[in-house]
């Protein structure tokens, strides 16, 4: 699957509205979560270098990774990777690599400086190594919706790809 897949509107097969206002959400994920339920939780899955997707914008052989599940309530709602090319270095991949179980949100939405280019949408399914990763936190599902943008600052680019989790018709907005 290429990058030529990922799209700027949902077109047809568009979601029930509730997930589509989720996948439309302009502002942090996060705080929509920490709003819809009483225990939010950041689970860590790995963090550090690791191969892209091949349809990542990084052309790098490795970039600086990060993969974490958001729960609300004790239950997996969105799966996340995060991946950051080696090609620079600055603050970003400083405060990432010191990120650990908090939340990539308070940092993007926060700090001065980012600047979030659009968002894309994408149905995946097996064939999408994103639908592989996020499958163990979404058993029996056989699609998934995703979206991904761009996080900037400076010369920094950022790529965040948030995969919603059956169980996010569970939590109203």
């Amino acid at each position: 699957m290429g990058r030529q897949q990922w799209r700027r509107q949902l077109g047809s097969g568009a979601p029930d509205p509730l997930l589509v206002s989720w996948l439309r959400e302009p502002h942090s994920l996060t705080a929509c979560c920490q709003r819809a339920c009483q225990q939010f939780r950041v689970r860590l899955l790995r963090s550090g270098l690791m191969q892209p997707i091949a349809d990542e914008a990084t052309r790098q052989q490795l970039a600086y990774g990060r993969e974490v599940v958001l729960e609300c309530d004790g239950v997996p709602v969105i799966f996340a990777h995060s991946v950051l090319s080696t090609a620079t270095n600055g603050r970003l991949t400083r405060w990432l690599a010191g990120l650990g179980s908090r939340s990539l949100g308070s940092l993007l939405f926060t700090c001065p400086g980012f600047k979030r280019g659009k968002l894309e949408f994408l149905r995946i399914d097996a064939r999408h190594a994103l639908y592989r990763l996020a499958a163990p936190w979404a058993p029996g599902a056989r699609q998934l919706w995703a979206r991904r943008s761009e996080h900037h600052l400076g010369q920094q680019v950022l790529c965040v790809t948030e995969v919603f989790l059956p169980a996010i018709y569970t939590l109203e907005k």
